[in-house]
């Protein structure tokens, strides 16, 4: 099971975690086998701030009942084959990838024994593994690591590296209604319509189970985008700098308890049933 959470993460100390007030964390709590009673391991590497992250997973999910919560605090590829970090994953029911840069989550995780124990796991165990902003961001098989929003379309602009891993087929992008990304979003799936784009708003998230079921979470929105019945590109053809144009490329989005089959590439939006409204009347029972 794996749960990808948008979310900001800036230079300076957030003032609180948005989607820990929506109930994203919660949720995540609720997902794992032993619930309150897991054992959480959160993974500060993507950060510029990682004590201060630290400090504020800590009192997140401490709000929420969690006895157990450790900080991995690994900065750089020796750190990642500490024997110490290496059983506490074995050991975990919930790792959480914080937000940052994740280029340095693959770079320094990337060919790692660290990676390979929580892959099999993923695919084995009942095992959650959470990430907000970078954190998302990296947990598929490709990800979009460098591109400015304004020039997304522009041959060359936007960068794309493996990931981590953990989920095939799909590329995220973060932070995406706030900072205008779906320039970024297209170009990637463009280059390669078998993938399906997420965008991840802020406060939004997406419960991924067994990789073949995605279920919107938190009040934000997250954008879909489909290529795989996209018609003409000129992306293979162009000069780099050059404009792209795309054809016919299909965008949806979804909101709270709507879920999408990645099997099926389907949609399927939650139909909200409004309450009937009851009228009253007539006096008290007599005393």
């Amino acid at each position: 099971m794996n749960t990808n959470l948008g979310s900001q993460e800036n230079i300076i100390k957030p003032d609180h975690l948005k989607f820990f007030e929506e109930g994203i964390l919660k949720r995540i709590i609720t997902e794992s086998a032993k619930q309150v009673g897991s054992i959480v391991e959160v993974i500060t590497t993507a950060s510029q701030i990682p004590e201060l992250v630290a400090e504020e997973y800590l009192d997140a999910f401490g709000q929420l009942g969690v006895a157990h919560i450790g900080i991995l605090d690994i900065r750089n590829r020796e750190d990642a084959k500490n024997e110490e970090y290496l059983a506490r994953i074995r050991k975990a029911d919930v790792i959480m990838f914080s937000g940052g840069d994740q280029l340095r989550l693959s770079s320094i995780f990337g060919g790692t024994e660290f990676l390979q124990i929580l892959k099999a796991r993923y695919e084995k165990d009942n095992f959650v593994i959470a990430g907000t902003s970078a954190g998302a961001a990296a947990a598929s098989t490709n990800m979009i690591y460098r591109g400015q929003s304004g020039k997304a379309l522009i041959k060359g602009e936007v960068q794309i590296t493996a990931g981590l891993g953990f989920i095939d087929s799909v590329i995220i992008d973060t932070h995406f209604v706030q900072r205008g990304r779906i320039g970024r979003l297209l170009y990637a799936v463009a280059s390669n319509p078998g993938m399906l784009g997420i965008g991840l708003g802020e406060d939004a998230g997406l419960l991924i189970t067994e990789g073949t079921t995605m279920e919107a979470i938190g009040s934000g929105l997250t954008i879909l985008v489909n290529g795989r019945k996209m018609g003409e590109t000129n992306i293979y053809d162009v000069e780099m700098g050059s404009p792209v144009s795309i054809k016919n490329m299909r965008v949806s989005v979804m909101s709270i308890y709507d879920k999408y089959d990645l099997v099926q590439n389907q949609l399927f939006i939650k139909k909200h049933v409004k309450a009937e409204k009851k009228a009253f009347t007539g006096a008290p029972d007599d005393i």
